[in-house]
């Protein structure tokens, strides 16, 4: 599982992998050292998943770590389509549930529900050590797309409305069958909040995302790429693989 190539921009570390399943793997391993690293100060590990397509292979390679004391870990999710039923499955609470919580006994599982501040306490009623994130097509982090974000926003959690990028990629990763089906608003925890992660793993794959990495890694630190921020993080990690980065690849290898 070692990386084809490895680069640091400003702060950001970014790893590129062979295919995408050793980019999980690789994701998964840096995980599990973290989470480890945390329990060796304290007794509890808070981190915060991505719901989304991106994330399967990570999420699975996770699951396999038997040296994990899934007991000691509170998990939180960092964004929802607060407006479809609970019990749809394009809610991200669901998809966490089917492909991940349901495998593991977890301390706590915190889930976005209708009290939003009920879950802002929980979220800062302590330090978040690891943060597990994504990218999206339009450099979104969680659902703050580049209309709504703000590297300086005052809440933990707020309701946004979906730029049409955005959308369109929940539509391309399969989860709805049409952009009309797509929620025009969600709820996310804002850019500060996940920056005050001690530790993120950022998961990237797929040639949908070559842009936004491009975006990230050299266009100008701005909320027309929210993820641009990443690079001044003290402890980021981002994983491609050879088609996300295929548009950056260049100018590190």
């Amino acid at each position: 599982m070692l990386p084809i190539l490895t680069h640091k921009v400003d702060m950001l570390s970014v790893s590129v992998f062979k295919n995408r399943k050793e980019l999980g793997m690789s994701a998964a391993h840096y995980v599990r050292e973290k989470i480890l690293e945390v329990l060796a100060q304290k007794n509890e590990v808070r981190i915060i998943f991505a719901a989304a397509a991106s994330q399967r292979e990570f999420l699975s390679e996770l699951l396999n770590f038997n040296d994990i004391p899934w007991e000691k870990v509170t998990a939180f999710q960092m964004d929802e389509y607060h407006t479809l039923p609970k019990s749809a499955p394009q809610r991200f609470g669901n998809f966490l549930h089917s492909v991940f919580y349901r495998f593991k006994t977890f301390k706590n599982v915190h889930y976005m529900n209708d009290n939003l501040k009920e879950y802002e306490s929980l979220i800062t009623n302590a330090p978040i050590d690891i943060v597990c994130l994504g990218i999206g097509e339009n450099g979104h982090l969680a659902f703050n797309d580049p209309p709504v974000a703000d590297f300086q926003d005052p809440k933990v959690i707020k309701e946004v409305e979906l730029d049409a990028t955005c959308r369109q990629q929940q539509v391309n990763d399969g989860e709805f069958e049409s952009i009309e089906k797509v929620p025009e608003k969600a709820v996310t925890l804002t850019i500060p909040a996940l920056m005050k992660g001690s530790f993120l793993s950022v998961v990237v794959p797929g040639a949908a995302k070559a842009e936004a990495v491009k975006d990230t890694l050299f266009g100008e630190i701005s909320t027309t790429c929210p993820a641009s921020l990443l690079r001044t993080h003290p402890n980021a990690e981002l994983f491609l693989d050879p088609e996300s980065s295929k548009l950056i690849v260049d100018k590190i290898a």
